[in-house]
């Protein structure tokens, strides 16, 4: 269907690649321990809204220019390079909240639309993302549709959706502890920092990695 070969194997593989941790895992999980459910379960939102659009990337070609362009490459990476160290630093010099709030109230004390966005502003300003997408996809793709915008699109879905369902998992099963971290003061002042620097460090990462 849609010109895709041993989809089962696309499915599997898929999995694995979402379930191992990176750059995405960190983010999730930074916005469940610090902000609670809601806001995890809205960066899950937007980390998968920013692979459905390297999917229309990959769709449309533009993944192509990406991969074979390196001022294109370079543009986006020290974009997206800035943008996690700019998150880390704001986490690193965030103030302390004169009054700790419960959970109920404290889960809404980062505005979702802020954590959606964030997420996607993670993923697409990520250039390894395109040229996973460029190198993995076509492996379950036929010659014959190779040209063809909808494997492509089908595959990338898939993949999002798998992505969408693993995240959210993961927010839930991480917010249990959230609300007992955040009601002690010290604690979530130095989980604010860590995990700044954690984002500082990937933002490094992504600045020193290479289209190739």
């Amino acid at each position: 269907m849609f010109g895709i070969n041993n989809f089962a194997t696309f499915f599997i593989t898929a999995l694995f690649f979402v379930m191992t941790p990176g750059i995405d895992t960190v983010f999730v999980l930074n916005k469940s321990i610090s902000h609670g459910r809601k806001s995890g379960i809205y960066a899950s939102l937007g980390i998968n809204a920013g692979l459905l659009v390297h999917t229309l990337f990959a769709a449309m070609g533009l993944s192509i220019v990406i991969a074979q362009s390196a001022y294109a490459f370079s543009i986006i990476k020290y974009a997206g390079a800035a943008y996690l160290i700019f998150l880390g630093i704001n986490n690193i010099i965030r103030k302390k909240h004169e009054t700790m709030k419960v959970s109920a109230s404290y889960e809404t004390a980062e505005p979702p639309l802020k954590c959606f966005t964030s997420g996607v502003f993670t993923n697409v300003l990520n250039p390894k993302v395109a040229l996973f997408f460029l190198a993995f996809f076509p492996q379950f793709i036929s010659q014959e549709t190779i040209s063809s915008p909808l494997p492509f699109l089908a595959l990338g879905i898939t993949y999002a959706s798998i992505g969408l369902c693993w995240y959210i998992s993961l927010s839930l099963f991480t917010s249990i502890f959230s609300d007992k971290l955040n009601k002690v003061p010290a604690l979530k002042k130095w989980m604010d920092k860590i995990s700044g620097l954690v984002y500082i460090i990937m933002g490094i990462k992504v600045a020193l990695s290479k289209s190739s």
